[in-house]
C-alpha cells in the first residue's frame, strides 16, 4: 500500500486550486504527491491510502476537485476511484465528498456534494 499523509508529506494548510493562485494548491499536491504515487500504484498493483486528518482548517473544495478531479480527468473515472482510498477519522464525509469530485471530474468543477443542513 502507498500512503500520503496530506498534512505531514504535503501541508497542513490546503489552499487554492492553481499554482498561480498561492501555496499549497491542488494542482501542486496533484502534481508532486498524487500523480506519482498513482502512477506507482498503477505499476505495482497496489492502492493509494489518502491520510485527510491533521489539516488546519479543513480542505477547500477547488482543492479537492483540482487534485482528485483532475487526476480522474488524466486517468480515468473508474481506474481512480479503484486505486485511490481516503481515511479520516476527523470528517469522515470527506471520503463522500472526493468521490463525488472523483465521479463528475469531466462535469463542470466545483460543485460540492455537502448535503443541505
Amino acid at each position: 500500500m502507498i500512503e500520503i499523509n496530506i498534512a505531514k508529506d504535503f501541508t497542513t494548510l490546503p489552499g487554492p486550486r492553481y499554482k498561480e493562485q498561492g501555496p499549497g494548491s491542488g494542482q501542486q499536491f496533484l502534481e508532486k504527491y498524487l500523480k506519482p504515487a498513482f502512477l506507482r500504484a498503477r505499476e505495482t498493483k497496489e492502492q493509494v491510502t489518502i491520510q485527510l486528518d491533521g489539516v488546519k482548517y479543513g480542505y477547500p473544495t477547488s482543492f479537492l476537485e483540482e487534485a482528485f478531479g483532475g487526476l480522474a480527468r488524466e486517468f480515468g473515472i473508474e481506474e481512480v476511484q479503484n486505486l485511490l482510498s481516503f481515511e479520516s477519522a476527523v470528517e469522515p464525509m470527506l471520503d463522500f465528498e472526493i468521490r463525488h469530485y472523483i465521479k463528475h471530474a469531466n462535469d463542470t468543477p466545483g460543485t460540492s456534494p455537502r448535503p443541505a443542513t
